[in-house]
C-alpha cells in the first residue's frame, strides 16, 4: 500500500460490544497497525434516546482490555451537529439536495405503490422539485442520479455496482433536526482523513449511497471491504442463543484477551494452516488478500479450545493476577503472588478458561479445615486395609529434612519396597486425603507446592473422617 493508512471503528453506544463489532474493530486495527497506520476510534451516538455513557464506558473498556488501542479519539458523533449541518447546507446551496414535506405515512404509501406495480419500493421524488425551504417536520434529501450507475471497488467481493434507479432520493437529516447515519458517517470519515473502511456486509446497501455523498460533496473515495456474516454453529445470524457474549462477558469467565483476538481474526482471515497467534504475530502476518469472502461459524468449543492453548503457553507469572481475580470472584482465598505461580504451572494443562483454573486451584487454596471429604468417597478409598498405610507415611513424611518431588518419590518408593505392597494401593488414597478429589494434577507435584505442613495435616484429617 503506497498511501498512509487510516482505518476506524465506529461502535454505537445502543448495547455492549460483541463479537461482530470487536472482529470489525480488530481487522480495521491489524490493518492500520501492519502499515504503520493510524487508527480512530468514534462513538456513533447519534441515537440520543438509546445511546448511554455506560456502554459507551463498556466499549472503552473491552477495547482496551483486547490490547486494541486507537491513535485518536474517542470522537463523538453528537459533539459534531454543526459539522454536519454545515455539509447539508452546502449540498442544499449548490442544489445536490432538497427539502421535503411528505409525511412518513405519505412515504411508505409511495412504497406499497410500488410493490404493488413490482417495482422497486421506494420515495418516488413528489418534493424533488418543489423548491421547498425549511419547515415544521421536513426533512432533507440527496438529489440522487435518476439514471446511470453507482460502483466501487470492494477490497472482499471484487467490484460492486447499483443501478441508480435502484436507489431514491435519501434523507440527510430528519425532521427532528438529526442527521442520519448516511450523511454522518461521510462526513466523518472524509474530515477524518479514512483511507480503508472495513466493516460487515450488512453494510454492503448503505455503501453506493454513501458513494453518491462522497460524489455530492467533493470528497475522495475511502477504498471499502465488506467482511463476510459471522453465523452460529446452526448457519443462521450468530445470536446470544449461540453462546455468544459481550466481550466484557468473556473476560469476566476468564478467557484470555489474545485468545478472544485469535479466535476472532480466523472469523474470516487466515494465514495457511495456522490456528494460533499471538497478538504481535498477526499485526506482522496481517493481509487484505487473506480475507475470506464467505460466512464464518463462531463455534464456542472452538474459543475454549483455543483459550486453553493460550493458557498452556503463557508464563505463570502472566496469569497470576488473572488467577487471583477469578479466585476473588468465586470468593476463594487468594494466597500471595509467588505461591500461585508455583500452583499455576500444575494446572496449566487442564485449564480452559481462567475460572476453570481457579476451580482446580481450590485445593490450593483452601485452608485444610475447608477441604471437603466425601464421606462416600473416603469410605471407597480409604478402607481398612490402606489406613494403616496411611498412617505410616505420615509419620515417616514427617521425618522428611526436603518435601520436594523427588524426596517424596523416593519415600514413599523406599516405603512400597520395604511392605512389598504396589503403588496403585496408596495414590488414590493419598490424593484424596490431600485434595479431597479424585483427580488432580501429579500427586508429588501437587504436594511439594502444598508444602509438608499442609499434607501431613490433611492426610491427619482425613484418617478421622
Amino acid at each position: 500500500m503506497t498511501k498512509h493508512v487510516v482505518t476506524r471503528f465506529p461502535p454505537s453506544p445502543t448495547g455492549n460490544l460483541h463479537i461482530g463489532g470487536a472482529r470489525t474493530a480488530l481487522f480495521n486495527w491489524l490493518l492500520a497497525r501492519s502499515q504503520g497506520g493510524k487508527f480512530i476510534l468514534r462513538i456513533e451516538d447519534t441515537d440520543v434516546e438509546r445511546s448511554t455513557w455506560e456502554m459507551t464506558e463498556g466499549i472503552l473498556e473491552s477495547m482496551r482490555w483486547l490490547g486494541m488501542d486507537w491513535d485518536e479519539g474517542p470522537y463523538f458523533q453528537s459533539q459534531r451537529l454543526d459539522v454536519y449541518n454545515e455539509h447539508i447546507e452546502r449540498l442544499l446551496a449548490s442544489g445536490k439536495a432538497y427539502y421535503c414535506q411528505c409525511s412518513a405515512d405519505e412515504v411508505e404509501a409511495m412504497r406499497e405503490e410500488a410493490r404493488a406495480k413490482g417495482l422497486k419500493p421506494k420515495y418516488n421524488g413528489r418534493c424533488r422539485e418543489l423548491g421547498l425551504g425549511p419547515g415544521p417536520g421536513r426533512v432533507v434529501r440527496l438529489k440522487a442520479p435518476l439514471d446511470g450507475e453507482t460502483g466501487f471497488e470492494d477490497l472482499v467481493r471484487g467490484y460492486n455496482r447499483v443501478d441508480n434507479r435502484e436507489l431514491d432520493d435519501f434523507v440527510l437529516r430528519r425532521a427532528d433536526g438529526m442527521p442520519t447515519y448516511n450523511l454522518a458517517v461521510v462526513v466523518d470519515d472524509a474530515l477524518m482523513g479514512m483511507t480503508h473502511i472495513l466493516r460487515g456486509d450488512d453494510h454492503m446497501s448503505n455503501t453506493p449511497k454513501q458513494v453518491l455523498l462522497y460524489q455530492a460533496l467533493g470528497f475522495d473515495l475511502p477504498s471499502f471491504g465488506h467482511v463476510p456474516m459471522i453465523l452460529g454453529p446452526d448457519k443462521k445470524k450468530l445470536s446470544k442463543r449461540h453462546g455468544a457474549m459481550s466481550v466484557l462477558e468473556y473476560r469476566d469467565r476468564g478467557y484470555l484477551p489474545q485468545a478472544v483476538l485469535n479466535t476472532l481474526v480466523r472469523l474470516g482471515w487466515s494465514h495457511g494452516d495456522q490456528e494460533l497467534f499471538e497478538p504481535e504475530e498477526l499485526i506482522s502476518l496481517f493481509s487484505l488478500h487473506n480475507l475470506g469472502k464467505s460466512a464464518c461459524v463462531f463455534n464456542p468449543e472452538k474459543l475454549d479450545w483455543v483459550n486453553s492453548q493460550h493458557i498452556k503457553n503463557s508464563p505463570p507469572a502472566d496469569l497470576v493476577p488473572l488467577l487471583a481475580e477469578q479466585l476473588q470472584r468465586k470468593e476463594l482465598p487468594v494466597p500471595d503472588a509467588a505461591y500461585l505461580e508455583q500452583v499455576i504451572p500444575l494446572l496449566q494443562p487442564r485449564a480452559a478458561t481462567m475460572a476453570d483454573m481457579a476451580d482446580q486451584a481450590a485445593v490450593f487454596v483452601l485452608s485444610d479445615e475447608d477441604i471437603a471429604y466425601d464421606p462416600d468417597l473416603v469410605g471407597k478409598v480409604l478402607t481398612a486395609e490402606v489406613r494403616p498405610h496411611l498412617q505410616a507415611l505420615i509419620e515417616r513424611l514427617q521425618g522428611l529434612a526436603s518435601f520436594d518431588q523427588s524426596a517424596l518419590e523416593e519415600s514413599i518408593r523406599a516405603y512400597l519396597e520395604e511392605t512389598g505392597i504396589k503403588f496403585k494401593l496408596l495414590a488414590q488414597p493419598i490424593r484424596v486425603a490431600v485434595t479431597g478429589k479424585k483427580a488432580s494434577p501429579g500427586l508429588f507435584e501437587t504436594m511439594e507446592v502444598l508444602g509438608k505442613a499442609h499434607v501431613l495435616r490433611r492426610m491427619e484429617r482425613a484418617l478421622q473422617v
